[in-house]
């Protein structure tokens, strides 16, 4: 998983100033169990950053992607790109009607990686496995 230093971190190596937007950024995705979208991001965000605009959270969150600091998950069928910012191999499970995304760990993802990093020399950045469905809550509330 990838911490808040971690993202800070990754976004100096690479040239971008650290503003207290970014920071902010950083610390919301690696504390969060949520998988937030861009629009999740600033909506929480943007109370205590007047200036900051959505093009910040986007390319924020676009530099992040493209330096393996971060997964984009795609959508949950809602139409919007989630975050992640545990980059270790996992599996992603994403309910088509509340749209929330769980995390669950799991040992063949990690074997797999192993197995493509050694067949093919690959230095992997991240992995992104993930499973569309409907969560339990949302089958019970379907079944009423």
């Amino acid at each position: 998983m990838s911490d808040y230093l971690t993202l800070t971190q990754t976004l100096k190596h690479a040239g971008m100033r650290l503003t207290p937007q970014r920071t902010a950024i950083c610390k919301l995705l690696a504390e969060s169990e949520a998988h937030p979208t861009a629009a999740m991001i600033y909506d929480e965000l943007k109370p205590h950053f007047d200036s900051l605009s959505l093009a910040t959270v986007y390319n924020t969150l676009d530099a992040l992607v493209k330096l393996g600091a971060v997964n984009a998950l795609g959508d949950a069928g809602d139409d919007s790109v989630h975050y992640d910012a545990d980059t270790e191999p996992h599996v992603n499970l994403a309910c088509l009607a509340c749209n929330k995304i769980v995390d669950i760990p799991s040992e063949h993802v990690t074997h797999l990686a192993e197995e493509i990093t050694s067949t093919t020399g690959y230095k992997l950045l991240g992995a992104r496995v993930l499973y569309y469905g409907l969560c339990p809550d949302c089958q019970r509330a379907s079944d009423r």
